[in-house]
């Protein structure tokens, strides 16, 4: 009982910090056009990754598909910590890091799911009509 209240907390944890982020890149405010920008993947990089996070949000929800789902969050957010610190910084329009400290909650709470699913990952690589 305590680990499926657990796995719901890091399950939950991660999808509402993703789908958090959905308003701001898909009504193109300043910051996430900024971000986006320095990046140079302004608006297709904002509103894929947008999609993308939205996908894993749905699928990290369904039991069947956490694994799935994680994998697809933990990439995402393996990018937006590259990012971060490789082209953006730390702190983004004085967030006081707020930006990056989320992105490296939600990855690691996909990298619990991931652990905790791993019996499943042959199974992703399997093709099955």
């Amino acid at each position: 009982m305590k680990s499926a209240v657990f796995t719901w907390i890091i399950k939950l944890t991660a999808v509402i910090i993703l789908l958090q982020t959905l308003y701001f890149k898909f009504s193109a405010a300043d910051e996430s056009v900024s971000i986006f920008s320095a990046l140079g993947i302004e608006p297709f990089g904002r509103i894929g990754s947008g999609i993308v996070e939205l996908i894993a949000s749905v699928l990290i929800l369904i039991p069947r598909t956490t694994l799935l789902g994680a994998l697809i969050g933990l990439g995402t957010m393996a990018g937006a910590i590259l990012s971060h610190i490789l082209v953006l910084g730390i702190v983004v329009q004085n967030d006081g890091g707020v930006l990056f400290i989320l992105a490296v909650i939600t990855f690691l709470c996909c990298a619990v799911l991931i652990f905790q699913n791993k019996k499943g990952i042959p199974n992703l690589l399997l093709f099955k009509l």
